[in-house]
């Protein structure tokens, strides 16, 4: 890359500052590189020469109405697999599930779940397929559910709604579950699988933004799945989104983090039940 294409330290901190401020989001002097290759792509596109005049496209009126959603689409990470801290799924299903349907009246119960930065969708049909299991082998328990999957880019929310992946995406998930809810392309040459209608119809894709000072929910959420998406923000800001977060949980509802975040420290009204799982206090 030569040097009219180089981020320069002015350029970068300009944009580490906007998307901190307005995202949450850390952008530290090491991921200048990073940040540099990923915007390259949107230079390219827009046949903007260097990296100032499209900082200064970004921040005129006309960039923060049109390229605003794609340079957050390009900053944002966006890993995720399927079945992904497999543990948390088994606890779910053996403990939780059972303890929220066996409560009284919880065979009229519609059941919410939220999978909070989904990215493409991995975890919620991940969610809707253990779930689904859980009441096909536990009829008295048939009630209903859906699930709210959230996140910043536009891009992988599409790639949810469509649930289609490639079968290398695919190998998480057991091959009895696979068999069931999966299906595979007419064109045999095709690695392309898509999710199961009954599978898909359970997740809504919403996009939300953490930072929102209202995550305008309407109704109360029994379970959320916040997994891998503080880690990127700094203490603070991880513990107001989290305060928002728990807002919109029933008393007693569950929070579900990824194995490398911590709460501790923050002034939560969480109980652990198990490691990176919490309970709601009443």
């Amino acid at each position: 890359m030569d040097a009219a294409q180089s981020l320069n330290e002015s350029d970068f901190n300009r944009l580490s500052r906007f998307i901190e401020s307005e995202y949450g989001i850390k952008m530290p002097s090491v991921k200048k590189t990073m940040l540099e290759s990923r915007l390259l792509k949107r230079l390219r596109k827009l046949q903007i020469p260097d990296y100032k005049q499209y900082c200064d496209y970004l921040f005129s009126p006309e960039g923060r109405k049109e390229e605003i959603p794609n340079f957050i689409n390009k900053v944002t990470t966006n890993k995720t697999d399927f079945f992904r801290e497999p543990d948390h799924f088994t606890y779910l299903s053996q403990f939780i599930l059972p303890k929220l349907l066996s409560r009284p009246g919880s065979s009229n119960r519609h059941l919410k779940i939220w999978s909070a930065g989904c990215s493409s969708g991995e975890e919620a049909y991940t969610l809707a397929m253990v779930i689904s299991e859980y009441m096909e082998k536990n009829p008295n328990s048939a009630a209903n559910f859906s699930i709210l999957a959230t996140d910043i880019s536009e891009d992988v929310l599409s790639m949810g709604r469509k649930a289609v992946y490639d079968s290398s995406r695919i190998e998480p998930i057991p091959i009895s579950l696979r068999k069931k809810y999966l299906l595979k392309s007419r064109d045999r040459s095709s690695s392309i699988v898509k999710m199961a209608p009954e599978i898909r119809k359970r997740a809504t894709f919403r996009k939300l933004n953490s930072m929102d000072r209202d995550f305008g929910m309407k109704e109360d959420i029994h379970i959320v799945f916040c997994r891998n998406v503080i880690i990127y923000f700094n203490k603070e800001t991880q513990e107001s989104i989290l305060n928002k977060i728990i807002k919109n949980l029933v008393p007693q509802g569950y929070l579900f983090q990824g194995h490398s975040e911590s709460v501790q420290g923050m002034s939560l009204p969480l109980k652990p039940i198990h490691p990176t799982i919490f309970k709601k206090a009443q």
